[in-house]
């Protein structure tokens, strides 16, 4: 399985702050926010947002990258600070 976080608004936007997903072969990041997307119109909604970042084992990656049994994919809306 695959530990999937979601992050500030985001978790508001969702009524989640987490959920497991199996784990496939060759599997990406964006595989994972498809996959999501599926879920209903809104979780469609968030997870196409452009500006959605996404990290692997809290470290920022990309769309492409890939995903294995056991790791932790966390999707956030853009940070900033101050």
């Amino acid at each position: 399985m695959i530990k999937v976080l979601f992050f500030a608004r985001l978790r508001e936007q969702l009524s989640t702050d987490s959920m497991q997903v199996p784990a496939s072969e060759n599997m990406t990041t964006e595989d994972i926010r498809q996959q999501l997307a599926k879920t209903n119109d809104l979780w469609a909604k968030v997870m196409a947002a452009d500006s959605l970042l996404v990290a692997v084992n809290q470290q920022i990656t990309d769309w492409s990258h890939s995903v294995n049994e056991g790791d932790e994919v966390a999707f956030f809306p853009p940070v900033t600070g101050g």
